[in-house]
């Protein structure tokens, strides 16, 4: 079933109000007619199913049948603090990050990045990514829409981590995964998790000290050296599997 992303204000009275470009998809791609039924999120815990009652050129309006709270969000709000990739990449990252369960992605850029972004792109590539970002949340049927912020340097991306209650970075020189199996075991639900991954070039080892500096800790994904665009998923899937309830 089509699910719809909508802001609480455009609920009133049993009723939402389906605005922008969902109603050309609704009407135009879909033909969905009154009397078609499709599911509502706010972002918040709650999913609502509403059954189409009227479709205008701008407007789609539905009415509430039914609402209730399915637990389809982890409790534990992960953040991913990804190094800018080469290509599109990023655009792929930030679908299975969604996918699986990420809170929010933070672009960042750090010295071996390759990619630079001015000002003018940065704010398009944002646009962009949020876009993929509200796709994936469809079709995976989550509750809320991740976030994908604005790209950020590596020192402001520390300072925005601060707040997490556990900081995880997985280096590929670092040993013992015997270790990383405590650390990420000792995660627990309701806990937050910020992730940082490195770009192609990997970090600089001062970057590492740094984060370890900034409460980051390094842990090992194994013995085989991950592509960037594997190590977040990698991370965030064993996150995923020990937070889910």
């Amino acid at each position: 079933m089509q699910r719809y992303f909508i802001d609480r204000s455009q609920m009133a009275d049993g009723c939402v109000y389906i605005t922008g470009d969902d109603v050309k998809h609704i009407r135009s791609v879909l033909r969905m007619r009154p009397g078609d039924v499709l599911f509502v999120s706010c972002g918040d815990e709650w999913e609502y199913t509403c059954e189409i009652t009227a479709i205008a050129a701008d407007m789609v309006t539905a009415r509430i049948t039914d609402a209730q709270k399915p637990a389809k969000e982890l409790a534990s709000h992960i953040a991913l603090f990804q190094c800018l990739p080469k290509g599109d990449k990023m655009e792929l990252i930030i679908q299975k990050a969604v996918e699986l369960g990420a809170y929010e992605i933070v672009p960042v850029s750090s010295r071996r990045c390759v990619v630079k972004l001015d000002a003018r792109r940065s704010v398009s590539k944002t646009v962009r990514w949020n876009s993929i970002s509200e796709s994936a949340a469809r079709q995976s049927r989550r509750l809320i829409v991740p976030e994908v912020h604005g790209t950020v340097s590596f020192s402001e991306a520390l300072q925005l981590a601060a707040g997490y209650d556990v900081r995880l970075i997985p280096y590929e020189n670092e040993q013992g995964i015997d270790r990383t199996r405590e650390i990420l075991s000792s995660v627990r639900s309701g806990q937050s998790v910020a992730v940082l991954i490195g770009p192609e070039g990997g970090f600089e080892t001062e970057e590492v000290q740094q984060a370890a500096e900034a409460g980051f800790v390094p842990v090992t994904l194994g013995h085989r050296i991950l592509r960037t665009e594997t190590a977040g998923m990698a991370a965030l899937s064993i996150l995923m599997y020990l937070l889910e309830e």
